[in-house]
């Protein structure tokens, strides 16, 4: 392939509509493991989990998106009901929870996989809506951009601002960080840790539910597609630096930019490597992150 600097543009510009993707699916594991150190690698199936859900939702007529957004109260109640087992089992036991932690979430992600193989076929599935298709147009440029991929950075923006101002604004947000930060602490002043370690998982499950379902907006879902972002989204949370909602979004935008490039200039398979190269670049040179203190 021949290299413009019309090419050059064109990919940024794609790259940035996927990094906000990328940090749209992102957000549920940096509250998950970047908030509360919970290994959970179950994220993306719980995520696909969410497809699925849009797309039951979306058959009875439901917008994708609104789907996700109704999808997020039994969510946040799967989410606490899965911390209260990961504590219960695992966690009250004592040092070696990280690793024990570890299998569970393993474990819940084959489960997971499994159940939708039972349930829906091995298939990819897909939602209907009158975005999805189109693209928007600019007459004096030839540049197409997918309404699926703008509505996966209006959920991003959106996501974002509301996990920044709620955990920097309300209390409850408030003792999440600090549950993250220095339990005994919170411990000491009359707040129970289970109980707001739960509440987040909870809500980082919730936020899944809507990731869920720009996922199935932006492409056809299969059960096993939790494995193609298992590697990314872990990527752009170490990236970002754990916990940091707005470093997501800026992380998730590096990734789906280097993606891009390195997706013109050396070919598509070069591409699933961008995000592990990324992970140990800044693990090696940066392990708090870019935005992590």
């Amino acid at each position: 392939m021949v290299f413009t600097f019309d090419l050059l543009f064109e990919a940024v510009i794609f790259g940035v509509l996927l990094g906000c993707f990328y940090a749209a699916v992102s957000l549920g594991l940096s509250v998950a493991f970047g908030l509360l150190d919970i290994p959970h690698v179950a994220h993306p199936a719980v995520l696909v989990l969410g497809a699925y859900g849009a797309y039951l939702l979306g058959g009875m007529g439901l917008d994708p998106i609104v789907a996700g957004v109704v999808l997020t109260i039994p969510f946040f109640f799967l989410g606490v009901a899965i911390y209260r087992f990961y504590y219960e089992t695992f966690e009250k036991r004592g040092t070696d929870a990280g690793v024990r932690g570890l299998a569970f979430f393993f474990g819940l992600a084959f489960i997971i996989e499994v159940a939708l193989i039972l349930g829906f076929g091995a298939d990819q599935r897909g939602v209907e809506a009158a975005y999805i298709g189109e693209s928007l147009e600019f007459d004096n440029y030839d540049y197409r951009i997918p309404y699926r991929l703008l509505a996966a950075f209006g959920a991003a923006i959106v996501l974002a601002i509301g996990l920044t101002a709620f955990f920097s604004r309300t209390f409850i947000g408030r003792a999440i960080k600090a549950v993250g930060q220095d339990e005994a602490a919170l411990r000491l002043m009359g707040a129970n840790p289970v109980r707001v370690k739960q509440l987040a998982f909870g809500i980082a499950t919730a936020v899944n539910a809507i990731a869920g379902a720009v996922l199935i907006v932006v492409g056809p879902v299969e059960p096993s597609l939790d494995r193609l972002y298992i590697g990314r989204t872990f990527c752009v949370v170490v990236l970002a630096g754990l916990g940091s909602m707005s470093g997501t979004v800026a992380a998730g935008l590096i990734l789906g930019v280097t993606e891009s490039v390195v997706q013109m200039l050396f070919g598509a398979s070069w591409a699933p490597a961008v995000s592990f190269g990324l992970l140990l670049l800044v693990l090696g040179i940066r392990p708090q992150g870019l935005f992590g203190r």
